[in-house]
């Protein structure tokens, strides 16, 4: 008889993060043209999510911008939230997600969100084991902290358009498409 718990699910809008060391958590995200890094140490048992909408440099923080907004500000809440529950740099390991152009008309802050994360991350020192960043559509994510197995299923180009809107007003959910287009990173 397996009396196995289903998982407990935290969703992390933009401007979030969260670290865990239960092993029965799963973070998740919708993703546009925000990135988010999935970062763990295997070691120690403990991972978590970030979500951010621009790059962001220490002078646009020292200007007053909104910190919630930015990478460098969330990049290194997630790496002091993962130290504090025991997690090493040097044994760090990151996934890095989204960044998609999902309208053709903007420019391509997407490319410039996930190039930021990955030169963070080596200039961190924390290797980047896996990544799905670019294209035209979001993605739905799932990360397992513990494990940092990762998942994501790919959103079709309205459901996208409803993810931005997403963040002004709640909106129903699409009907799940027919094909499973989920991928697995391991």
């Amino acid at each position: 008889m397996n009396l196995e718990l289903p998982p407990r699910r935290i969703n992390i809008i933009q401007g979030e993060f969260k670290v865990s060391n239960d092993p029965n958590v799963v973070i998740t995200t919708i993703l546009g043209s925000c990135v988010a890094a999935c970062i763990r140490d295997p070691s120690a048992g403990v991972g978590g999510m970030n979500h951010f909408l621009l790059p962001g440099s220490t002078e646009a923080l020292a200007a007053g911008g909104d910190a919630t907004r930015y990478g460098v500000h969330l990049m290194e809440l997630l790496i002091n939230g993962l130290l504090k529950q025991g997690a090493r740099k040097d044994r760090m390991e990151a996934k890095i997600f989204g960044g998609a152009k999902t309208i053709a008309s903007f420019s391509n802050v997407g490319a410039q969100n996930a190039e930021f994360a990955a030169r963070f991350l080596r200039d961190e020192g924390i290797s980047v084991v896996g990544s799905s960043t670019g294209g035209e559509h979001g993605r739905k994510l799932e990360f397992w902290p513990v494990s940092g197995r990762a998942r994501q299923h790919a959103l079709t180009g309205v459901e996208t358009q409803r993810t931005v809107a997403m963040e002004i007003r709640p909106v129903a959910p699409a009907p799940k498409p027919a094909v499973d287009t989920s991928v697995e990173f391991f």
